[in-house]
């Protein structure tokens, strides 16, 4: 029997961005987070470099599935950048359109078959060597994000783990069912669809990125006891 170990994280802020299709001056972002988002987090915490493809694209043999606690919406930042001559006038002024997702709490469960690998991964997050965001650098990842781990696969995991939305989410939303969003071996019976999600190479002089297959599949969630709020709870 094999036993898998997975690493549960609580991705959650004001704001999250998780672009896979940015284009020039639009950058956009997914509803949830991308594998290849999750891996570049982690490749932060290990001290990869951008341009170490190899032992990046290993990476991509975790295990991965993501739940949307929380539903996010989508907000587009207004944001200008400007280039200069050398003499130091302004050469060009352009807007660029920016989005996040506002609000939103996501869990990640990744694992793999080597305990020792999936170890030190963990303490990579514990401890990392360079500093990790939810997409963004405006977008710090949580003090908190580490959930915990657990000895069943990805999707039992999710399955098994209590609601993380805010109670005033909890409150609102009675019979809410949770997106997981899997890599494709993980939930064979379901219909995969592709994105643009494997990583080949994190490099600033040339980004790459390969095709995907991910599957979804909905749970109830229960959010226990109802709770009530206090007034900076419920704004």
């Amino acid at each position: 029997m094999i036993v898998l170990k997975t690493i549960l994280l609580r991705l959650k802020g004001p704001m999250q961005s998780w672009g896979t299709s940015s284009r020039f001056e639009t950058r956009t972002s997914d509803y949830y987070p991308s594998k290849s988002a999750v891996i570049g987090i982690i490749a932060a915490s290990l001290g990869y470099r951008r341009d170490e493809n190899e032992k990046i694209q290993k990476l991509n043999d975790l295990d991965f599935a993501v739940r949307i606690d929380q539903e996010g919406i989508l907000q587009k930042d207004y944001h200008i950048a400007r280039s200069y001559k050398a003499n130091g006038n302004i050469d060009r002024t352009y807007v660029t359109k920016r989005y996040y997702m506002e609000d939103a709490v996501f869990v990640v469960a990744i694992s793999n078959e080597d305990d020792i690998w999936i170890d030190e991964i963990l303490n990579g997050l514990k401890y990392p060597y360079f500093q990790v965001f939810m997409g963004r650098r405006s977008c710090p990842i949580p003090a908190d994000f580490i959930i915990k781990t657990s000895d069943e696969d990805p999707i039992k995991a999710l399955e098994n783990l209590e609601w993380q939305a805010a109670a005033w989410y909890k409150n609102k939303h009675k019979n809410y069912r949770a997106d997981i969003y899997a890599d494709k071996n993980l939930i064979t019976e379901k219909q995969a669809s592709k994105r643009n999600d494997r990583v080949i190479s994190f490099s600033q002089k040339e980004r790459k990125f390969a095709p995907r297959f991910e599957v979804r599949k909905n749970i109830e969630m229960a959010s226990g006891e109802e709770k009530s709020l206090d007034f900076f709870e419920s704004i």
